[in-house]
């Protein structure tokens, strides 16, 4: 017996319907991020280990898929070196390509490559699976889809004040409630300088970022652990646990920061954001967060991150400023700001919510009955006619049992079948039903198209 297939752990198969919902939120994004001019590229699954080694630390190297040279890749390998099971050492030796971990690296290094071809400030988009050799578990996949965009070669905070635009405008469309929380890196820094603690930002940024998830009892255990004194501690807690209005929050914190002069700059590029957007106005509220911090430590400015209000998930967009994305490759000092959409966590959040139009889940919009050879020659004309005017048409291919093709329609929640046989035939005319509420209309090929078409715009 043949052995029953499968797929490798961490990666998923999409229904047809999975997908229809899937498209529907790439579509969603693509179209809002073109009413922005950003541009669409793409770059190669996999990359060489030169351009992705190195770039997510030691244990982000770990999860590189590497890929295993062509041809005899044993042909320079020793017996003794063979036998040593230096597994880095020998993936160097064996391997040159890897699969991507992100979209980040390989757009730094897409940048850098094509320099002299691109119009600054340079505004992209990229919708592509990556993969992470990672311990697959619920909600954590080996191979998943990430969607960011980017603008790079421009200072200007109007790039932040427009993703934000681009996040509001998205999340409406898909009518899904959001709150938008923002915070600064540099208000970050400033903070740990006045406590006496520069020297571990890195430390403090990680630690804070979990307030939401293990409580401040936990957040000021680990910072004792790395290192911080007591002192040091009780002096973050009014901070991190300030409240008010965003101007209040942000009085408050330029009064505690004004020995700081990056933390005070954190606050007037906060200030800018948040104004700006108070006077365009957005259907979402914005947060400042002084405990948003987002792990990783290449953001330098403004940094950003998107919760659902109505379900209980983590963050479904996030992003920030970075002031040298393509410095790994040699091309240092060219700033950028960027977010990624959460694709997978989205598309939890609209299936919790039952948020997906019907048209972007319904394939088929008209499915025309098989009796015959001579009925189906008369259904032909007016199907092409159907999708001429872009109704979504089938006609079932087989001349099946009537309750057989029903059943198929029902399936896939086609929202009209056509009927020709002999009676029709004689009038010229079609019976439409209307399978949502068992309807049936007699009409001519005309009218059967307007009707359809007029369902479907409403």
């Amino acid at each position: 017996m043949a052995q029953k297939p499968s797929i490798p752990k961490g990666t998923r198969d999409f229904s047809p319907i999975e997908m229809a919902k899937r498209n529907y939120i790439f579509d969603t994004i693509k179209e809002v991020y073109a009413l922005y001019g950003f541009q669409q590229i793409e770059t190669p699954a996999m990359e060489s280990l030169q351009t992705l080694m190195g770039k997510y630390g030691e244990e982000g190297d770990k999860l590189l898929f590497k890929i295993l040279n062509s041809g005899d890749y044993l042909n320079k390998i020793s017996d003794e070196e063979l036998q040593e099971r230096n597994v880095l050492r020998l993936a160097a030796r064996l391997c040159e390509k890897g699969l991507r971990y992100d979209l980040t690296v390989p757009f730094a290094r897409y940048v850098v490559m094509h320099r002299d071809e691109l119009q600054l400030p340079f505004k992209r988009y990229q919708m592509q699976p990556v993969w992470r050799a990672d311990r697959p578990q619920k909600g954590r996949y080996r191979e998943f889809y990430q969607f960011d965009g980017d603008v790079v070669g421009s200072d200007s905070l109007l790039n932040e004040v427009e993703l934000m635009q681009i996040v509001d405008t998205v999340f409406t469309r898909f009518g899904v409630r959001v709150q938008i929380k923002i915070n600064n890196r540099k208000i970050l820094s400033g903070i740990a300088e006045v406590i006496g603690a520069a020297d571990k930002i890195v430390d403090i940024t990680v630690a804070i970022d979990k307030l939401d998830k293990i409580g401040i009892d936990n957040v000021n255990q680990e910072l004792k652990a790395d290192g911080l004194t007591l002192e040091q501690i009780e002096r973050l807690q009014p901070i991190i646990m300030l409240e008010g209005t965003n101007d209040e929050k942000l009085n408050t914190i330029a009064e505690v920061l004004q020995q700081s002069e990056t933390g005070l700059k954190g606050v007037e590029e906060t200030r800018f954001i948040l104004n700006t957007l108070q006077t365009i106005g957005l259907n979402n509220p914005i947060q400042l967060d002084l405990t948003l911090a987002r792990g990783l430590n290449y953001y330098t400015g403004a940094i950003f991150e998107v919760k659902a209000l109505d379900v209980q998930i983590g963050s479904i967009t996030g992003g920030g400023r970075y002031d040298n994305l393509t410095g790994i490759f040699g091309m240092p000092g060219l700033s950028g700001v960027g977010i990624s959409f959460g694709v997978d966590r989205i598309f939890d959040v609209l299936n919790a919510l039952d948020a997906y139009p019907t048209d972007a889940v319904n394939t088929t919009q008209l499915l025309f009955i098989n009796f015959g050879h001579q009925e189906t020659a008369y259904c032909l004309p007016v199907v092409a006619q159907a999708r001429q005017a872009g109704i979504r048409t089938e006609i079932y291919p087989d001349a099946a049992k009537m309750k057989k093709q029903m059943s198929y329609a029902n399936a896939k929640q086609v929202p009209f079948v056509a009927l020709a046989g002999e009676n029709e035939m004689a009038q010229q005319k079609f019976t439409l039903k209307n399978m949502a509420t068992g309807e049936q209309q007699l009409l001519g090929a005309d009218e059967l198209v307007a009707a359809v078409c007029a369902s479907a715009s409403k």
